[in-house]
């Protein structure tokens, strides 16, 4: 463990990729116990004012401190991102191991549901969602949970394939050991590695969809903060105040740049093949 933290302080994208992420997290974690002002407190008196040392970013069209507003969508982005990664890395890695180790109408079946899933990416299914249950998070939480399991099936089903095929597997097989065991013993533990590093980027997938979402008024709804929302809420303001518009373009930029940069890493550092040549 030493020596992996070692090489991870020389991986250059590694380091950047987890300071942008902290960043991003801390910013989150701050906002359940402090902002400079209330996100949701309506002010038009104060609206649109310019940076200063009481509204450090200023404040938007209803007067709420900008500063604020990021901290909270941050929350609202993450908490988005997380339950939408952890459905699909739930179903998609279930899925995926089953399919991988219970060949024939099995594996076809559950590859045939996944192709048919990909047809309806996150935006077409969370207005489907939205049409029938009204837009909200748990709406943007469903639709992209629901596009995430195919990735991980096919991520999952390709690496324990690859693990079905080794010799201490096919010498676990000798031994008398299930399907089950064996998935669990010996495919699931050789592939976590690139589940980990696919659940970075599907993270960063996951907050650009919400984002998205949120600015098309089918995720999180008003009084909420969000990334997305606040997009939606300059879009009539570049000109008069085009900043409103940057702040939370650069906060999504921000957190995707930080988790693909990571993921990079992680990939570089927990493949034995580049750990070995470091």
């Amino acid at each position: 463990m030493t020596g992996f933290w070692r090489r991870a302080l020389r991986h250059r994208s590694f380091v950047l990729g987890a300071v942008l992420s902290l960043l991003v997290f801390g910013a989150a974690l701050l906002s359940l116990v402090w902002t400079p002002w209330s996100a949701y407190d309506i002010d038009v008196a104060s609206k649109l004012h310019p940076p200063s040392a009481a509204h450090w970013l200023g404040t938007d069209v209803l007067g709420r401190d900008i500063v604020s507003l990021l901290l909270v969508g941050a929350r609202s982005t993450i908490m988005v991102g997380v339950i939408a990664v952890g459905i699909g890395l739930t179903f998609g890695v279930g899925l995926g191991l089953i399919a991988a180790a219970r060949k024939g109408w099995t594996e076809e079946l559950i590859m045939r549901m996944s192709d048919f899933t990909f047809a309806f990416p996150a935006v077409l299914s969370a207005i489907m969602l939205a049409a029938v249950a009204g837009p909200g998070m748990v709406t943007s939480i469903t639709a992209i949970g629901i596009f995430q399991i195919p990735t991980f099936v096919r991520v999952t089903r390709g690496s324990a394939n690859a693990i079905w095929a080794r010799e201490f597997v096919l010498a676990a097989r000798a031994a008398g050991k299930g399907s089950f065991r064996i998935t669990i013993e010996h495919v699931l533990p050789n592939i976590l590695s690139i589940l980990i590093v696919q659940a970075t980027i599907q993270f960063a997938l996951a907050i650009l969809a919400e984002a998205a979402l949120s600015y098309l008024g089918l995720g999180t709804q008003p009084p909420q903060p969000s990334w997305g929302r606040m997009l939606n809420d300059a879009q009539t303001l570049l000109f008069q105040s085009p900043m409103l518009a940057v702040y939370p373009g650069v906060a999504i930029a921000i957190a995707v740049l930080g988790l693909n940069l990571l993921g990079d890493g992680l990939r570089d550092l927990l493949d034995p093949r580049l750990a070995r040549e470091r």
